[in-house]
Protein backbone atom coordinates (compact mmCIF):
# COMPACT_ATOMS: atom_id res chain seq x y z
CA UNK A 1 0.00 0.00 0.00
CA UNK A 2 1.47 3.45 -1.02
CA UNK A 3 1.52 6.47 1.00
CA UNK A 4 -1.20 8.04 -0.60
CA UNK A 5 -3.38 5.10 0.15
CA UNK A 6 -2.96 4.57 3.32
CA UNK A 7 -3.76 8.60 3.86
CA UNK A 8 -6.52 8.01 1.54
CA UNK A 9 -7.59 4.86 4.03
CA UNK A 10 -7.32 7.10 7.09
CA UNK A 11 -9.30 9.27 5.65
CA UNK A 12 -12.31 7.00 5.25
CA UNK A 13 -12.12 5.78 8.54
CA UNK A 14 -12.05 8.90 10.42
CA UNK A 15 -15.43 9.89 8.14
CA UNK A 16 -17.01 7.08 9.06
CA UNK A 17 -16.45 7.67 12.85
CA UNK A 18 -17.90 10.88 12.51
CA UNK A 19 -20.55 9.37 10.32
CA UNK A 20 -21.54 7.40 13.27
CA UNK A 21 -21.01 9.86 15.68
CA UNK A 22 -23.54 12.00 13.71
CA UNK A 23 -26.29 9.48 13.28
CA UNK A 24 -26.08 9.25 17.21
CA UNK A 25 -26.47 12.71 17.63
CA UNK A 26 -29.31 13.83 15.16
CA UNK A 27 -31.57 10.95 16.15
CA UNK A 28 -32.63 12.88 18.46
CA UNK A 29 -34.34 15.18 16.29
CA UNK A 30 -35.92 12.71 13.51
CA UNK A 31 -38.87 12.74 15.47
CA UNK A 32 -42.42 13.43 14.12
CA UNK A 33 -43.54 14.30 17.55
CA UNK A 34 -41.41 17.16 17.67
CA UNK A 35 -43.39 18.87 15.08
CA UNK A 36 -46.90 17.87 16.33
CA UNK A 37 -45.81 19.24 19.95
CA UNK A 38 -47.88 22.29 21.29
CA UNK A 39 -45.36 23.61 22.94
CA UNK A 40 -43.04 23.54 19.71
CA UNK A 41 -46.10 25.23 17.48
CA UNK A 42 -46.69 27.80 19.79
CA UNK A 43 -42.79 29.11 19.51
CA UNK A 44 -42.98 28.75 16.19
CA UNK A 45 -46.02 31.06 16.14
CA UNK A 46 -44.28 33.44 18.09
CA UNK A 47 -41.30 33.79 15.63
CA UNK A 48 -43.55 33.31 12.83
CA UNK A 49 -45.56 36.47 13.49
CA UNK A 50 -42.14 38.64 14.13
CA UNK A 51 -42.49 41.95 11.96
CA UNK A 52 -45.83 41.05 10.70
CA UNK A 53 -47.71 40.92 13.63
CA UNK A 54 -49.48 43.99 12.44
CA UNK A 55 -51.21 42.31 9.54
CA UNK A 56 -54.98 41.67 9.92
CA UNK A 57 -54.40 37.65 8.74
CA UNK A 58 -52.15 37.10 12.02
CA UNK A 59 -54.51 39.21 14.35
CA UNK A 60 -56.83 37.22 13.28
CA UNK A 61 -54.95 33.97 14.09
CA UNK A 62 -53.64 35.12 17.41
CA UNK A 63 -57.38 35.86 18.85
CA UNK A 64 -57.92 31.94 18.72
CA UNK A 65 -54.21 31.06 18.77
CA UNK A 66 -54.25 27.97 20.78
CA UNK A 67 -57.48 26.48 19.55
CA UNK A 68 -55.88 26.68 15.68
CA UNK A 69 -52.59 25.12 17.15
CA UNK A 70 -54.28 22.56 18.59
CA UNK A 71 -56.60 21.78 15.00
CA UNK A 72 -53.03 22.15 13.27
CA UNK A 73 -51.31 19.75 15.89
CA UNK A 74 -54.11 17.64 15.03
CA UNK A 75 -54.33 17.45 11.56
CA UNK A 76 -50.43 16.56 11.44
CA UNK A 77 -51.19 13.69 13.63
CA UNK A 78 -53.89 12.19 11.39
CA UNK A 79 -51.87 12.60 8.92
CA UNK A 80 -54.00 14.73 6.66
CA UNK A 81 -52.27 17.03 4.08
CA UNK A 82 -52.79 20.43 5.10
CA UNK A 83 -53.68 21.89 1.11
CA UNK A 84 -53.20 25.62 0.56
CA UNK A 85 -52.92 27.71 -2.02
CA UNK A 86 -50.36 29.72 -2.81
CA UNK A 87 -50.38 33.84 -3.33
CA UNK A 88 -48.20 34.20 -6.15
CA UNK A 89 -46.27 37.61 -7.76
CA UNK A 90 -43.40 38.35 -9.50
CA UNK A 91 -40.95 41.21 -8.67
CA UNK A 92 -38.32 42.26 -10.80
CA UNK A 93 -34.69 42.68 -8.86
CA UNK A 94 -32.15 43.75 -10.68
CA UNK A 95 -32.84 42.63 -13.92
CA UNK A 96 -34.18 39.65 -13.12
CA UNK A 97 -37.64 38.25 -12.57
CA UNK A 98 -38.32 36.23 -9.78
CA UNK A 99 -41.71 34.24 -8.34
CA UNK A 100 -42.44 34.67 -4.72
CA UNK A 101 -45.02 32.39 -3.10
CA UNK A 102 -45.52 33.64 0.14
CA UNK A 103 -46.92 30.91 2.90
CA UNK A 104 -50.14 32.46 4.71
CA UNK A 105 -49.52 32.38 8.87
CA UNK A 106 -51.16 29.33 9.22
CA UNK A 107 -48.64 27.33 6.77
CA UNK A 108 -45.79 29.35 7.94
CA UNK A 109 -46.42 28.14 11.92
CA UNK A 110 -45.93 24.18 11.04
CA UNK A 111 -43.13 24.91 8.60
CA UNK A 112 -41.05 26.87 11.05
CA UNK A 113 -41.67 24.16 13.34
CA UNK A 114 -40.60 21.88 10.92
CA UNK A 115 -37.57 23.50 10.09
CA UNK A 116 -36.50 24.90 13.42
CA UNK A 117 -37.38 21.44 14.97
CA UNK A 118 -36.09 18.35 12.61
CA UNK A 119 -34.77 19.97 9.44
CA UNK A 120 -32.33 23.01 10.62
CA UNK A 121 -30.51 20.71 13.22
CA UNK A 122 -30.51 17.40 10.90
CA UNK A 123 -29.25 19.45 7.83
CA UNK A 124 -26.65 22.01 8.90
CA UNK A 125 -24.51 19.40 10.68
CA UNK A 126 -23.62 18.19 7.78
CA UNK A 127 -23.15 21.81 5.99
CA UNK A 128 -19.11 23.19 5.58
CA UNK A 129 -18.79 25.94 7.39
CA UNK A 130 -18.07 28.23 4.65
CA UNK A 131 -21.46 27.63 3.25
CA UNK A 132 -22.96 31.75 4.43
CA UNK A 133 -26.25 31.51 3.73
CA UNK A 134 -29.62 31.74 5.67
CA UNK A 135 -28.21 30.48 8.84
CA UNK A 136 -28.27 31.41 12.17
CA UNK A 137 -24.51 33.45 12.99
CA UNK A 138 -24.15 33.74 9.47
CA UNK A 139 -25.59 35.78 6.09
CA UNK A 140 -24.20 37.71 4.04
CA UNK A 141 -21.36 39.66 6.18
CA UNK A 142 -20.79 36.37 7.13
CA UNK A 143 -19.64 35.17 3.81
CA UNK A 144 -17.83 38.44 3.21
CA UNK A 145 -16.03 38.25 6.76
CA UNK A 146 -14.67 34.63 5.56
CA UNK A 147 -14.40 35.94 1.88
CA UNK A 148 -11.91 38.27 3.01
CA UNK A 149 -10.21 35.92 5.46
CA UNK A 150 -9.52 33.76 2.78
CA UNK A 151 -7.66 36.00 0.57
CA UNK A 152 -5.86 37.32 3.35
CA UNK A 153 -4.27 33.46 3.99
CA UNK A 154 -3.92 32.81 0.43
CA UNK A 155 -1.69 35.82 0.36
CA UNK A 156 0.07 34.63 3.73
CA UNK A 157 0.46 31.31 2.54
CA UNK A 158 1.83 32.08 -1.15
CA UNK A 159 3.25 35.73 -0.47
CA UNK A 160 2.58 37.49 -3.69
CA UNK A 161 -0.82 38.20 -5.34
CA UNK A 162 0.77 37.56 -8.82
CA UNK A 163 0.71 33.91 -7.88
CA UNK A 164 -3.01 33.41 -7.23
CA UNK A 165 -6.21 32.45 -9.33
CA UNK A 166 -9.69 32.72 -8.73
CA UNK A 167 -12.70 30.55 -9.91
CA UNK A 168 -15.77 32.50 -9.70
CA UNK A 169 -18.77 30.40 -10.88
CA UNK A 170 -22.60 31.58 -10.80
CA UNK A 171 -25.72 29.22 -11.11
CA UNK A 172 -28.12 29.75 -13.55
CA UNK A 173 -31.97 29.89 -12.02
CA UNK A 174 -30.65 28.19 -9.35
CA UNK A 175 -33.85 28.04 -6.75
CA UNK A 176 -36.06 27.06 -10.34
CA UNK A 177 -34.17 24.16 -11.54
CA UNK A 178 -34.26 22.57 -8.22
CA UNK A 179 -35.32 18.81 -8.83
CA UNK A 180 -37.85 17.39 -6.73
CA UNK A 181 -36.58 13.74 -6.56
CA UNK A 182 -32.91 15.00 -6.42
CA UNK A 183 -33.28 16.87 -3.32
CA UNK A 184 -36.12 14.08 -1.69
CA UNK A 185 -33.81 11.03 -1.67
CA UNK A 186 -30.84 13.54 -0.20
CA UNK A 187 -33.23 13.97 2.55
CA UNK A 188 -33.82 10.37 3.16
CA UNK A 189 -30.34 9.42 3.34
CA UNK A 190 -30.22 11.80 6.72
CA UNK A 191 -33.87 11.91 7.55
CA UNK A 192 -35.75 8.44 8.18
CA UNK A 193 -39.08 9.37 9.96
CA UNK A 194 -40.87 8.11 7.10
CA UNK A 195 -43.61 10.91 8.40
CA UNK A 196 -41.49 13.75 8.00
CA UNK A 197 -40.52 13.06 4.71
CA UNK A 198 -44.26 12.45 3.56
CA UNK A 199 -44.78 16.09 5.33
CA UNK A 200 -41.67 17.50 3.42
CA UNK A 201 -42.67 16.08 0.04
CA UNK A 202 -45.97 17.45 0.27
CA UNK A 203 -44.48 20.99 0.95
CA UNK A 204 -41.93 20.67 -1.53
CA UNK A 205 -44.03 19.17 -4.33
CA UNK A 206 -46.33 22.45 -3.74
CA UNK A 207 -43.63 24.72 -5.21
CA UNK A 208 -43.96 23.43 -8.69
CA UNK A 209 -44.24 20.18 -10.88
CA UNK A 210 -41.08 18.23 -9.77
CA UNK A 211 -38.63 21.11 -10.10
CA UNK A 212 -38.57 24.62 -8.79
CA UNK A 213 -38.33 25.68 -5.15
CA UNK A 214 -40.93 29.08 -4.61
CA UNK A 215 -38.83 31.84 -2.62
CA UNK A 216 -40.69 32.73 0.47
CA UNK A 217 -40.83 29.67 2.47
CA UNK A 218 -38.48 28.96 5.16
CA UNK A 219 -38.55 25.16 3.93
CA UNK A 220 -36.77 26.22 0.38
CA UNK A 221 -34.58 28.27 1.85
CA UNK A 222 -33.21 25.10 4.06
CA UNK A 223 -33.54 23.23 1.21
CA UNK A 224 -31.59 25.60 -1.39
CA UNK A 225 -28.90 25.90 1.15
CA UNK A 226 -28.54 22.04 1.65
CA UNK A 227 -28.80 20.96 -1.77
CA UNK A 228 -24.76 21.69 -3.03
CA UNK A 229 -23.79 20.45 0.22
CA UNK A 230 -22.63 17.59 -1.88
CA UNK A 231 -20.62 19.61 -4.84
CA UNK A 232 -19.64 21.84 -1.24
CA UNK A 233 -17.75 18.79 0.00
CA UNK A 234 -16.90 17.16 -3.48
CA UNK A 235 -14.87 20.71 -3.57
CA UNK A 236 -13.12 20.85 0.07
CA UNK A 237 -12.31 16.85 0.39
CA UNK A 238 -11.66 15.79 -2.90
CA UNK A 239 -10.44 18.85 -4.58
CA UNK A 240 -8.44 19.83 -1.70
CA UNK A 241 -9.43 23.78 -1.95
CA UNK A 242 -8.86 24.92 1.40
CA UNK A 243 -10.07 28.73 0.44
CA UNK A 244 -13.54 28.06 -1.02
CA UNK A 245 -16.61 29.41 0.34
CA UNK A 246 -20.63 29.03 -1.25
CA UNK A 247 -23.16 32.29 -0.41
CA UNK A 248 -26.36 30.34 -2.39
CA UNK A 249 -25.51 29.89 -5.98
CA UNK A 250 -22.41 32.03 -5.63
CA UNK A 251 -19.24 30.37 -5.88
CA UNK A 252 -15.14 31.06 -5.22
CA UNK A 253 -12.18 29.03 -5.36
CA UNK A 254 -8.62 30.56 -4.72
CA UNK A 255 -5.37 28.69 -5.93
CA UNK A 256 -1.98 29.29 -7.01
CA UNK A 257 -2.56 26.82 -10.22
CA UNK A 258 -4.56 27.96 -13.05
CA UNK A 259 -4.50 25.29 -14.73
CA UNK A 260 -5.83 22.93 -11.88
CA UNK A 261 -8.66 25.31 -11.24
CA UNK A 262 -9.67 24.62 -14.92
CA UNK A 263 -9.60 21.13 -14.20
CA UNK A 264 -11.36 22.10 -10.86
CA UNK A 265 -14.31 23.36 -13.65
CA UNK A 266 -14.46 20.38 -15.34
CA UNK A 267 -15.05 18.17 -12.19
CA UNK A 268 -17.39 20.79 -10.83
CA UNK A 269 -19.21 20.90 -14.09
CA UNK A 270 -19.22 16.80 -13.90
CA UNK A 271 -20.77 17.10 -10.15
CA UNK A 272 -23.65 19.51 -11.11
CA UNK A 273 -25.05 17.51 -14.41
CA UNK A 274 -25.49 14.71 -11.94
CA UNK A 275 -27.52 17.41 -9.38
CA UNK A 276 -28.85 18.74 -12.51
CA UNK A 277 -27.65 22.44 -11.33
CA UNK A 278 -27.15 24.72 -14.55
CA UNK A 279 -23.84 26.67 -14.14
CA UNK A 280 -24.08 30.34 -15.96
CA UNK A 281 -21.14 30.17 -17.92
CA UNK A 282 -21.53 33.74 -18.70
CA UNK A 283 -20.64 34.67 -15.46
CA UNK A 284 -18.17 31.86 -14.70
CA UNK A 285 -14.48 33.03 -14.70
CA UNK A 286 -10.84 32.02 -14.23
CA UNK A 287 -8.22 35.23 -13.69
CA UNK A 288 -5.84 36.47 -11.51
CA UNK A 289 -6.80 37.98 -7.90
CA UNK A 290 -5.12 41.20 -8.48
CA UNK A 291 -7.19 41.89 -11.29
CA UNK A 292 -9.90 42.12 -9.40
CA UNK A 293 -13.00 39.70 -8.20
CA UNK A 294 -16.55 40.22 -8.15
CA UNK A 295 -18.82 38.91 -5.51
CA UNK A 296 -21.93 39.48 -3.25
CA UNK A 297 -21.95 43.28 -5.45
CA UNK A 298 -18.89 44.27 -4.68
CA UNK A 299 -15.10 44.40 -6.12
CA UNK A 300 -12.37 42.62 -4.08
CA UNK A 301 -8.82 43.16 -5.18
CA UNK A 302 -5.60 41.16 -3.26
CA UNK A 303 -3.03 44.20 -3.84
CA UNK A 304 0.87 43.41 -3.73
CA UNK A 305 0.92 44.56 -0.39
CA UNK A 306 -1.46 41.83 1.22
CA UNK A 307 -3.63 44.17 1.47
CA UNK A 308 -7.55 43.59 0.11
CA UNK A 309 -8.83 46.54 -1.65
CA UNK A 310 -13.11 46.64 -1.41
CA UNK A 311 -14.64 48.56 -3.51
CA UNK A 312 -18.53 48.98 -4.61
CA UNK A 313 -20.02 47.58 -7.75
CA UNK A 314 -20.68 49.77 -10.40
CA UNK A 315 -24.61 48.28 -10.64
CA UNK A 316 -25.53 49.49 -7.08
CA UNK A 317 -24.56 52.78 -7.48
CA UNK A 318 -26.89 53.25 -10.64
CA UNK A 319 -29.48 51.53 -9.51
CA UNK A 320 -29.62 54.22 -6.38
CA UNK A 321 -29.14 57.15 -8.68
CA UNK A 322 -32.52 55.96 -10.69
CA UNK A 323 -34.00 55.18 -7.32
CA UNK A 324 -32.93 59.35 -6.10
CA UNK A 325 -34.50 60.52 -9.18
CA UNK A 326 -37.56 58.46 -8.83
CA UNK A 327 -38.04 59.37 -5.26
CA UNK A 328 -38.10 63.14 -6.23
CA UNK A 329 -41.49 62.06 -8.25
CA UNK A 330 -42.47 60.80 -5.61
CA UNK A 331 -41.82 63.21 -3.22
CA UNK A 332 -43.48 65.87 -5.53
CA UNK A 333 -46.61 63.32 -6.25
CA UNK A 334 -47.01 63.39 -2.40
CA UNK A 335 -47.00 59.17 -2.18
CA UNK A 336 -43.66 59.81 -0.41
CA UNK A 337 -42.75 61.80 2.73
CA UNK A 338 -39.06 63.17 3.42
CA UNK A 339 -38.94 60.83 6.65
CA UNK A 340 -38.92 57.93 4.29
CA UNK A 341 -36.18 59.42 1.70
CA UNK A 342 -33.81 59.86 4.39
CA UNK A 343 -33.94 56.67 6.11
CA UNK A 344 -33.79 54.95 2.74
CA UNK A 345 -30.90 57.47 1.71
CA UNK A 346 -28.71 56.81 5.01
CA UNK A 347 -29.22 52.80 4.99
CA UNK A 348 -27.81 52.81 1.56
CA UNK A 349 -24.80 55.75 2.78
CA UNK A 350 -24.28 53.53 6.31
CA UNK A 351 -23.76 50.40 4.15
CA UNK A 352 -21.36 51.94 1.08
CA UNK A 353 -19.03 53.03 4.09
CA UNK A 354 -19.05 49.90 6.48
CA UNK A 355 -18.26 47.74 3.14
CA UNK A 356 -16.57 49.54 0.70
CA UNK A 357 -13.22 51.88 -0.11
CA UNK A 358 -16.17 54.52 -1.87
CA UNK A 359 -15.38 58.13 -0.62
CA UNK A 360 -15.56 59.78 -4.27
CA UNK A 361 -18.54 57.50 -4.74
CA UNK A 362 -20.66 58.52 -1.91
CA UNK A 363 -19.37 62.23 -2.52
CA UNK A 364 -21.03 62.03 -5.33
CA UNK A 365 -24.32 60.53 -4.50
CA UNK A 366 -24.52 62.84 -1.19
CA UNK A 367 -24.28 66.42 -4.25
CA UNK A 368 -26.79 64.47 -6.55
CA UNK A 369 -29.11 64.11 -3.34
CA UNK A 370 -28.74 67.71 -2.42
CA UNK A 371 -29.27 68.58 -5.60
CA UNK A 372 -32.34 67.14 -5.71
CA UNK A 373 -33.91 67.47 -2.81
CA UNK A 374 -31.92 70.18 -0.33
CA UNK A 375 -32.76 73.31 -2.24
CA UNK A 376 -36.73 72.40 -2.57
CA UNK A 377 -37.33 71.23 0.90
Amino acid sequence: MTSAERREARYQRRQAERATKRKIKLSQYDNFDLITDIDNLCLAFEKSKKGVAWKESVQRYEANMLRNIINTSKELIAGRKIEHEYIQFYIHERGKKRLIKPTPIKIRIFHKCLCDQVLVPILSNSLIYDNGASMKGKGVHFALRRFVTHLSKFYKQNGNSNKGYYLSIDFSKFFDSIDHEILLKMLGKVIKDERILELTKNIISGFGDGISLGLGSQVSQISAVYFPNTLDHFIKEKLRIKYYGRYMDDLYLFHADKDYLKQCLKEIQRVCEGLKININMKKTKIDKLERGINFLKGKYKLLSTGKVLRLPGKESTKRMRRKLIKFKSLIESGKMDYKDLRTAYQSWRGNYRRRFKAYYRIRYMDKLYNSLFIKTH
